[in-house]
């Protein structure tokens, strides 16, 4: 029986090597996120301890409150180290030196007049440390920072922006621009610069003045005298210190910055795993296909290896063990296709500013491991079912005609893909409106359950659809393909399955991306009241200055900044706004259903109704709440309002805010043009301000909501391309079976050739019966896809997403671009059915 597996496997070599292509893809989408992750985690952990070797103990704040997910990048520090606590410090036994250290938002401008971005790494300012010992930080060129008007920047920074030593240059802070000079470019041993973020260091008394330190550090590094242990050390140093404050060695403080590197980093490889679990999920649709296929078209084979004895254990076991060979095969060239993968998305990061630190690709055994058990797992999985019918093949088979009877759609299988589609719906329904704790894993299985059950329906509906599509062929060689697409409506909607699954994703979120739009116009047109908005491409925000300046200006009646922080309600994130209620309702229409925007005080706090009533809160309750810096507050309600699309849902003073936060950067400005100011004057008192603020960008509201939908578009793209892949996998999937079609057809087109029918239209039906199934799966894919849009968007209507819009247009596209897929993957399967010797054909069983 091994012979007889392995002899299958060869017989039939490029028909496993299209279906061994959707193994190698998904498996490659695994093993290349994880070389990628594992890869920036080692160069970081390797960076970290290099920078942290000189420091015996670390001290820094403990975080009353961390925040989660994107919440994160609105600057949830601790609270800092105060002077006292340094000089205390200073004088514990085996303390050696010991320096505060500050870190903040800091943007270089160029020569050119342009602020430096980073297409999302933190531009940084950072106090310069006077004790080598302390830092691993090593001038490349020039000298350190000696005083207040001197800065250092990174090296990366320098050559890729072209800075040099001597160069004078404008340094965007929280408060008014600082001119300084370059004086030294430093590095991090072999490394230029950390993932691509932007470091300018200035001396520790300028440090305090250009990033809000107020007499304050955010941490200090402290080194030993000769002979005291790290360890020894910090719990000295830990006896001084008062509640709230924590000391590490340098090594424990090198691993806690590595493990929340990898932290904030893991929504890549959760995110790249979603799309290789898409593309695994159709490939198992095609290796379905490809062996219950072969088991069919082997019938007669399968039934005289049973009539010589094999017993139906052996012949599901050979088909397993085909499997098992195949799957093998496959997931370790996916594991080295993984291994490229990692370096084009290493690539791809250069490419969008985030530079990572040199070093080898990691391939550790857990990625090996799980790329061979995806691999292998999902092609076993797909294989069970062709092995048990397999085994089923009874030996007086091989006396009869191996043609398959004609399909007759069974009650059962009407009854069970109902079931299994209503469970889906029930699934992916109970995720997107109950709330639960896992909302994200009962969504995508509830999703996976509907693709089941709806490819278990599609043979009930393969045969009329096709016959729809295929009526406009009126050749011979069109009505034959539709013939052929008729004439098997399991394999038909197997086939068409896998590029429903692909094209569904697509169309998912395309009328989602559409639908965000279309509540983004709306919100802006009935919410937004400013005549200017002012944002910038950093995450991190922009200073304060920009709103200070604007107002001297004259020409505006009202600037109001916005801020955006984080808090922990009942050990839940929660994201906030910081406004100034003065200005905020002449910017902003804030319906409000009790209270008043200009209630909002110190210590104060506007709800959103939906918010207040979930939690049964009411105007002058106070509500606990806990801050990172801060810790353990109450706010008082004074103001619940009816509209959270363009504000969230709490708001708070900026007074409030300022004693909550140590980062005060404006996320966006909002300027309403003063009585009597013609939009000429505005708009040239707008463009003398951002002059000397290169890094924000002032709109008016038709441009802003043109941004607006243009960076949606470019979400949109990646997410395609992404999705991509899948699509790849599901074409390559038709090609598959247009093969075994061709196969289990010879004689029949041996016979078509007899009678007359050219080459030519031998090809043309081939490529038609694959354009006809290509187009009957993105029919159903958008089908899907249009639903789970509706449900996603209905989910959404109390975050702003209020709007269903589907792009007719672009839908059509993917559907007419599906068929031009099909047609492609029919062209080798048509050329080799055209090349088929007529005398041989006929003669084949």
């Amino acid at each position: 029986m091994l012979r007889a597996s392995l002899r299958g496997l060869l017989q039939h070599k490029v028909r496993l090597i299209l279906t061994a292509l959707a193994v190698v893809l998904g498996v490659g989408f695994v093993s290349g996120t994880y070389i990628l992750t594992d890869s920036i985690n080692n160069a970081f952990e390797g960076l970290f301890k290099q920078i942290s070797a000189g420091v015996a103990v670390e001290v820094q704040g403990t975080p009353k409150f961390t925040a989660s997910g994107p919440d994160q990048q609105f600057g949830n520090g601790a609270q800092r180290v105060p002077a006292s606590l340094l000089d205390a410090i200073q004088a514990v036994p085996g303390v050696r030196d010991a320096e505060g250290t500050l870190n903040g938002y800091a943007q270089l401008v160029d020569a050119h007049g342009k602020a430096v971005t980073t297409g999302g790494a933190p531009t940084l300012g950072v106090s310069w440390i006077s004790d080598p010992s302390l830092s691993s930080v090593k001038i490349r060129q020039g000298r350190a920072p000696a005083a207040a008007g001197e800065i250092a920047i990174d090296a990366g920074t320098a050559t890729k922006f072209g800075f040099h030593v001597g160069q004078p240059v404008t340094v965007l802070v929280e408060g008014p621009s600082i001119h300084a000079t370059i004086v030294g470019i430093f590095g991090f041993g072999s490394a230029n610069n950390l993932l691509g973020a932007t470091l300018v260091a200035f001396v520790p008394e300028q440090a305090q003045t250009a990033l809000k330190g107020g007499g304050e550090w955010d941490s200090v590094s402290v080194a030993a005298d000769p002979g005291v242990s790290p360890t020894v050390l910090r719990d000295r140093i830990q006896q001084v210190l008062p509640s709230g404050f924590e000391a590490r060695t340098g090594a424990e403080q090198a691993q806690a910055n590595s493990d929340d590197l990898k932290k904030n980093l893991s929504f890549i490889t959760v995110a790249l795993l979603i799309f290789a679990g898409i593309a695994l999920f159709v490939g198992a649709f095609i290796i379905f296909n490809t062996f219950a296929t072969l088991v069919a078209q082997r019938t007669r084979e399968l039934a005289l290896l049973r009539a010589l004895g094999a017993s139906g254990a052996q012949v599901r076991r050979s088909v397993l063990l085909e499997a098992t060979v195949f799957g093998s095969i496959a997931s370790l060239v996916g594991l080295g296709f993984g291994y490229l993968m990692a370096i084009g998305l290493h690539g791809a990061f250069s490419a969008f500013g985030a530079t990572l630190p040199s070093g080898s690709l990691q391939v550790v055994p857990r990625t090996i491991i799980v790329s061979i058990v995806v691999g292998l797992g999902t092609t076993l999985a797909a294989s069970a079912i062709p092995a048990f019918r397999a085994a089923g093949v009874p030996p007086i088979a091989a006396l009869r005609d191996p043609e398959p009877g004609a399909y007759r759609p069974s009650g059962r299988r009407t009854v069970f893909g109902l079931l299994v589609t209503a469970a889906g719906v029930a699934l992916l329904l109970l995720g997107l409106f109950g709330h639960p704790s896992n909302a994200g894993a009962i969504v995508g299985f509830g999703a996976a359950v509907v693709f089941f059950g709806v490819t278990i329906l599609s043979p009930l509906f393969a045969r009329p659809v096709a016959r729809v599509l295929g009526a406009p062929l009126r050749t011979v060689a069109g009505r034959l393909a539709r013939e052929n697409a008729m004439r098997n409506p399991k394999r038909t909607s197997s086939t068409a399955a896998a590029l429903m699954i692909g094209l569904a994703m697509v169309a998912f979120v395309a009328i989602f991306a559409s639908s965000i739009k279309a509540s983004a116009r709306q919100t802006l047109e009935q919410t937004l009241k400013a005549d200017y908005i002012v944002t910038t491409s950093q995450f991190t925000g922009f200073s304060q200055d920009v709103a200070t300046q604007l107002r001297a200006t004259g020409a505006f009646s009202a600037v109001s900044p916005i801020r955006q922080g984080s808090f922990g309600y009942r050990g839940q994130s929660q994201s906030l706004q910081g406004v100034d209620p003065a200005t905020l309702p002449e910017v902003v229409h804030v319906p409000m259903s009790s209270g008043s925007v200009a209630d909002l005080g110190d210590g104060d706090v506007l709800v959103y109704s939906k918010t207040a009533s979930d939690n049964h809160w009411t105007v002058g309750q106070s509500i606990p709440v806990v801050f990172a810096s801060t810790g353990a507050q109450r706010l008082r309600i004074v103001g619940i309002y009816t509209d959270n699309r363009l504000l969230g849902s709490f708001l708070v003073s900026l007074p409030t805010f300022e004693r909550n936060y140590t980062q005060q950067l404006d996320q966006v400005v909002l300027a309403k043009i003063a009585p009597g100011v013609s939009s000429e004057q505005a708009k040239r008192a707008v463009q003398s301000v951002t002059k000397k603020f290169p890094n924000v960008q002032v709109q008016d509201q038709a441009e802003f909501r043109e941004s607006q939908a243009s960076q949606i578009d470019r979400v949109l793209a990646l997410f395609i391309v992404l999705l991509v892949f899948s699509i790849i996998i599901a074409v390559f999937g038709i090609m598959n079976t247009l093969f075994l079609s061709i196969y289990e057809r010879t004689r029949e087109i041996g016979l078509l050739r007899a009678v007359g029918m050219a080459r030519r239209q031998v090809r043309s039906m081939v490529r038609w019966e694959g354009t006809i199934v290509a187009v009957f799966g993105a029919l159903l894919g958008t089908v899907v896809g249009v639903f789970f849009g509706w449900a996603m968007v209905h989910a959404l209507k109390d975050s702003g997403v209020t709007i269903f819009s589907v792009p007719i247009g672009l839908l059509v596209t993917f559907v007419v671009l599906a068929g031009l897929a099909g047609l492609l993957a029919g062209l080798v399967p048509a050329w080799i059915a055209g090349r088929r010797n007529v005398l041989e054909a006929i003669a084949t069983e």
